[in-house]
């Protein structure tokens, strides 16, 4: 079905009568059933009440209030008292009720009845109860106990709250006994928190005082549309372009991209180079900033174009190695070697570095996804925010920050004595990720073998199809948001049992053997989730803001609860004994009787510390009561100290900013002691290119590509929709037709980009349907051809591509005939090995384009 732009808008005030129709609880109600235009009548003031809960449609997790009307959500903006997104939402926030009242949502539990599984393959679901749906997982991890195999439970997590970390994340394999649970965030956005981690010490997302920001640079991402803090970036960036310079440096032309002064299409891969010309230009125009990296003894500019420098004659105020990263590899980084590299205009890498210098310390490089989740993305990462340290950027006014400290959540007891000598032993097994392996140190936080390794979870599986017996996945759908996706099919058929905690069917969910229908969380669920932006840490409340459809329940407390009491009935009461012994109301000390109460005051424990402050907190004004707390919805710490950091206090092995990292030498070394072996030969098996002193300064590291320019003659650049909430928002109907939001994109379809001159030498034109193929597979997809892109790239956004999902995300869901392509079909599987990422950026997979 297809909207036009006029019944969409004559449709789109009746949302609530979808709702409220009863239409969206039959399971094949016509999607156009409540789209028939309608004679509107005079309007009258809307009863209701704005509830307070959290998004969770990206990871900034904004504060948000629900329009309720009847028990039914009708509208969503931002929390009112929110210093973070101003009061308002990104478009994800207001795809909220479309989401909620999705008819093809999972309506109670089901069990499969085929037991051949395979891409395309009818599970056959049954409905069944919860009852019995519980019983069948119970009795399957009693088999594990007995057996003495509960290692081979592993508990995959999608999105998540802060409770889910402690209650299901945390408390279930720790109780249990298994070593095999891991998250979503490497298959993300994780290698560019190596940039910052390995100069400053701080992996994480940073924050960016763009209220003072005079030169923002938009690096490998589009602060407009996703990663992170999109109210606030959409609130600021307009301003920032009328008084100072807005500068986008990607491939393709972003939706910030549109709005800037300056568009770098830089070619994939080759973000190094141009960070470090930049860094050359900076110090040897003498543009750096000399509060924060110090200056030469006798104030004399001695950076000059392939010379090296005495160490000597600098003195260095917070930061530690300059001269050596310049001399190991700035000093001939000149722009017109750049330029070579990176195919931007050494003219315009002199200009925007002395924009960016002039404008300094109020110059934010925002770095993104874009430049570091590639095979060799740390030391891309690296490059690009070590130039916020050469221009003093570094926790100052108008610059980048760290994520403000906010108000701490209450922890929940522990439960080391409810943890058998079982599971004390299962625990010290292995993990399946390969995490720590002499080729994956994956040293986030600078520790080897500290990072998930999440994507490489599959190629365990495959190699050792025993090492899982039961698994349990809550809103994950790894077939089709990792890369080498046909890897995941490959794997989940062999899974002997598999239980899926999803409100949606999708692509994974069609290997299980029992679903378990969540609630929609932002209205539906209980919970506390924190996060931060405009330099403010907040925390926020989910809550039930609407009545419940179907027979859904939430995963990370209510199923948990659940399960533990069959568990316990079976001959395991640890888990169930834990929760009903250890969790107490803060405000009346009774403990849970129920799910549902156990749900309550998890978030109720979790969030006294705000509520049931003995002191006023920093930040906002005090919070009296837990009925107070539910009705804001949240509560801001103060803002975020300028110069927090200076003076000694950064977390590295120096307490500097490292240009040279002491903190890097120290991991790798570390690693290479466990194999008896050099940092050389760590580097060399992960697929790194540095040896030596260069290892452990910022550099550029020639792009690893799949598939030889003579076969694969283009670069892939895959990015995210500003409509993707998480992925989880392609069977909407909004969705399909305000697609041409994003640059380039149409509604109601899916196309590949690829510039004119590109198209004219290949004979190709816009509306063509073309074959895409790389070294993984293939993907068919109409051409558009535009002149967004850079000449060699070709560019698509994800989130189209479902065969599963629901009537509108898939072409055809019964025959699991796809709507449009899924990039994760073309992308290789691989890895930036120091952080353990999956690489999905940077051009590393090349493709070849076929008119079909």
């Amino acid at each position: 079905m297809r909207l036009t732009r006029r019944s969409f808008i004559m449709a789109s005030g009746a949302t609530a009568g979808l709702a409220v129709s009863g239409c969206a609880m039959l399971p094949r109600a016509p999607l156009h059933s409540a789209l028939v235009p309608y004679k509107a009548k005079p309007s009258s003031p809307a009863q209701g009440e704005w509830v307070a809960s959290t998004c969770q449609g990206c990871t900034q997790w904004c504060a948000i209030e629900i329009f309720a009307q009847n028990g039914r959500a009708v509208r969503v903006r931002g929390n009112q008292a929110s210093k973070s997104n101003h009061g308002y939402v990104c478009p994800r926030g207001h795809m909220i009720p479309q989401q909620m009242y999705d008819p093809d949502r999972i309506k109670g539990p089901m069990k499969r009845t085929n037991p051949v599984k395979g891409r395309g393959i009818d599970p056959k679901f049954v409905p069944i109860t919860w009852d019995e749906a519980l019983d069948t997982v119970a009795d399957k991890m009693i088999e594990l106990r007995k057996a003495g195999e509960t290692h081979k439970l592993v508990y995959l997590r999608g999105r998540y709250s802060s409770t889910s970390t402690e209650l299901l994340y945390g408390t279930l394999p720790k109780v249990f006994g298994t070593p095999n649970y891991f998250s979503h965030s490497a298959i993300c956005a994780e290698a560019e928190k190596m940039g910052p981690g390995l100069t400053q010490g701080f992996f994480g997302y940073r924050d960016y005082d763009l209220e003072k920001t005079n030169c923002l640079v938009a690096w490998g991402c589009d602060p407009l549309a996703s990663n992170r803090m999109v109210p606030n970036a959409i609130h600021r960036v307009h301003e920032i372009a009328k008084r100072g310079t807005v500068i986008a440096v990607d491939p393709r032309l972003s939706n910030i991209g549109t709005k800037a002064h300056e568009w770098l299409p830089v070619n994939p891969g080759t973000d190094g180079a141009l960070a470090g010309a930049m860094a050359h230009v900076l110090l040897t125009e003498g543009l750096w900033n000399r509060d924060f990296v110090g200056d030469f003894k006798d104030g004399r500019n001695q950076f000059v174009a392939g010379k090296a420098v005495d160490e000597a004659a600098f003195v260095e105020k917070e930061t530690h190695g300059l001269v050596k990263w310049w001399n190991l590899e700035l000093k001939d980084r000149t722009p017109a070697w750049a330029e070579k590299e990176t195919l931007v205009p050494a003219a315009q890498i002199v200009r925007v570095a002395r924009t960016m210098g002039k404008a300094a310390p109020k110059t934010v490089v925002w770095m993104g996804p874009g430049v570091a989740m590639n095979p060799r993305g740390t030391y891309a990462a690296m490059a690009v925010h070590a130039l916020n340290g050469l221009l003093g950027s570094i926790d100052v006014e108008g610059g980048v920050w760290q994520s403000p400290t906010g108000p701490k959540l209450g922890s929940f007891p522990k439960a080391d004595a409810y943890v058998d000598e079982q599971a004390k032993k299962a625990a010290a097994n292995k993990k399946l990720d390969g995490r720590g392996a002499k080729d994956m140190p994956a040293m986030m936080g600078a520790r080897p073998g500290s990072g998930v390794v999440t994507n490489n979870v599959a190629n365990g599986m495959l190699k050792d199809p025993g090492a899982v017996k039961v698994m349990i996945a809550s809103w994950a759908n790894f077939n089709f948001s990792c890369t080498g996706a046909d890897r995941w099919d490959k794997a989940m058929a062999k899974v002997p049992f598999f239980v899926h905690m999803v409100p949606n069917p999708s692509e994974m969910t069609q290997f299980a053997d029992i679903v378990l229908p969540s609630t929609f969380n932002s209205a539906e669920g209980w919970s506390i989730i924190t996060n931060m932006a405009n330099g403010y840490a907040y925390a926020a409340i989910q809550q039930p803001t609407v009545k419940r459809l179907w027979d859904v329940k939430q995963e990370e407390t209510e199923v948990m609860w659940l399960l533990a009491e069959k568990l316990k009935a079976k001959g395991f009461p640890n888990l169930f004994d834990y929760y009903s012994k250890e969790f107490k109301d803060p405000e009346t000390g009774k403990a849970p009787a129920t799910a549902m109460e156990f749900s309550a005051i998890a978030t109720k424990m979790s969030s006294a510390p705000i509520w049931a402050a003995k002191e006023a907190l920093p930040g906002d004004a005090p919070i009296k009561g837990w009925a107070e707390f539910r009705k804001k919805g949240m509560f801001s710490g103060a803002r975020y100290p300028l110069k927090k950091n200076w003076g000694g206090k950064f977390a590295t092995a120096t307490k500097k900013f490292e240009f040279y990292s002491e903190t890097l030498k120290k991991g790798l070394l570390e690693h290479a002691k466990k194999y008896e072996t050099t940092p050389d030969d760590i580097l060399a098996v992960s697929g790194y290119l540095a040896r030596g002193e260069l290892a452990f300064v910022p550099h550029y590291e020639a792009p690893k590509r799949h598939g030889s320019v003579q076969d694969y003659p283009f670069a892939f650049v895959d990015y995210k929709s500003r409509l993707n909430r998480e992925g989880r928002s392609a069977n909407l109907p909004w969705y399909q037709e305000f697609k041409k939001v994003d640059p380039g994109d149409v509604s109601w379809n899916d196309v590949v980009k690829m510039n004119p001159a590109d198209g004219e030498k290949l004979g190709l034109k816009s509306g063509d349907t073309v074959r895409i193929t790389s070294p993984a597979g293939a993907i068919v997809t109409q051409l558009r051809l535009w002149e967004g892109v850079r000449p060699g790239t070709v560019a698509k956004c994800y989130g189209q591509g479902h065969w599963a999902y629901g009537r509108v995300a898939a072409k055809d869901y019964a025959k699991a005939i796809p709507n449009g392509a899924n990039n994760n079909e073309l992308l290789v599987d691989d890895y930036d090995r120091l952080s353990g990422s999956t690489a999905r950026n940077g051009g590393f997979t090349g493709v070849r384009v076929q008119k079909v």
